[in-house]
């Protein structure tokens, strides 16, 4: 099975960016990704620096919790995003 691939031309981060909101607010895609009577999948967190100074472990712990709340959005759950 082959993929065809629109070419773009110039990378154009910030118009692509407008594209894509653009195609999200059309298509209320925000919305649908919550999943009104789905059960509920809660992350809980505490504040990102409670223990001492910011540091890289900070930026890995957000990243996890933003693969975990993708993950469980795409296996069905609501996932109330902040």
């Amino acid at each position: 099975m082959s993929a065809h691939f629109t070419e773009r031309g110039p990378l154009n981060l910030p118009e692509i960016q407008r594209e894509v909101l653009d195609y999200w607010k059309a298509e209320d895609v925000f919305k649908q990704s919550l999943r009104d009577g789905a059960p509920s999948f809660v992350f809980y967190e505490g504040p990102p620096s409670a223990n001492g100074m910011p540091g890289i472990h900070h930026v890995m712990g957000r990243a996890i919790k933003d693969l975990f709340c993708r993950y469980k959005t795409q296996k069905g759950f609501r996932v109330e995003k902040p």
